[in-house]
């Protein structure tokens, strides 16, 4: 059992068509009103059928008042950190406090490089995400001296002034399958993204141990980082008990485009899983 003991949080990940932007809008306010605790979306700026997720993001903050907003996960090669983040501080100062931030190293490399993006082999866009996560975090260090500079081998920033600063302490995401990413995330990042269709069978646990033990050879503590779940489509609330129960999982994020199945996961099934977990837990510890 690996219960981190943090908050459930239930989210939404919305399709960002470009051809029915009133539809992707609506269903980020259904699922506010509905009550989600964070609405997200993919971020795929070589792809001709999507809306810009910032721009998107910056629209759905202002037709919202409440609910917690992510990118899903914004790719480094073709998002410069430190206008990256600029834009992250920006869009919390403005939205009161609601964004969080989620990084990914690359991937889609062909159809980067298509955009005047770098191609990088695996080990490089790991070593380019950490010079990336060290400027995003000086950046937004205000109270620090100085400009930010970082001389790395993919990014470099000599002097850029810092700031400004968030609304709230903003927290930042990776989302990570290999080895090397996820001891990146248990070293720097403040919470552990991936998407549950893209897992072979173990590979929760697989993936907390080495998270868990990269944070605790950096001196924190494991259970500080957030693990947080794609789902590719509905489940049973036992099943997302059992994810929260067992691997830590405090964020479960559903992909959808029909706004009944919002209401369904929001209305019947997060409840039931806050229940289900909740009733565990003081099981746990010896309550009746």
């Amino acid at each position: 059992m690996t219960d981190y003991g943090h908050d459930l949080r239930f989210g939404v990940n919305v399709l960002p068509a470009a051809g029915q932007p009133e539809a992707v809008i609506g269903l980020a306010q259904l699922a506010e009103r509905a009550g989600a605790d964070l609405v997200t979306f993919q971020d795929h700026p070589y792809h001709p059928g999507f809306l810009d997720t910032w721009t998107l993001l910056s629209f759905v903050a202002a037709r919202t008042e409440r609910v917690r907003l992510a990118g899903n996960v914004h790719p480094l090669p073709l998002r410069p950190p430190a206008v990256l983040a600029r834009a992250a501080a920006g869009l919390d100062v403005l939205s009161g406090g609601r964004f969080e931030l989620a990084l990914g190293a690359g991937g889609y490399w062909d159809a980067i490089e298509a955009m005047d993006g770098p191609r990088r082999t695996p080990g490089e866009a790991v070593e380019a995400l950490e010079e990336a996560i060290a400027i995003v975090r000086a950046t937004w260090a205000v109270d620090e001296p100085g400009g930010v500079r970082v001389d790395g081998r993919h990014h470099r920033v000599a002097g850029t002034a810092r700031g400004p600063r968030p609304a709230h302490a903003m927290e930042l995401w990776l989302g990570a399958y290999g080895p090397r990413m996820l001891r990146l995330t248990g070293r720097l990042a403040d919470g552990w993204l991936p998407s549950l269709p893209a897992l072979k069978p173990g590979a929760l646990a697989t993936g907390n141990k080495i998270v868990d033990e990269a944070a605790a050879a950096a001196g924190r503590d494991p259970a500080a980082i957030r693990r947080l779940l794609n789902l590719g489509g509905e489940l049973p609330a036992q099943v997302l008990a059992e994810l929260a129960l067992a691997d830590g999982v405090s964020t479960f994020i559903l992909m959808t485009g029909d706004p009944a199945v919002v209401r369904r996961y929001l209305d019947e099934t997060a409840p039931r899983v806050r229940v289900l977990v909740a009733d565990a837990r003081r099981l746990s510890a010896g309550g009746s």
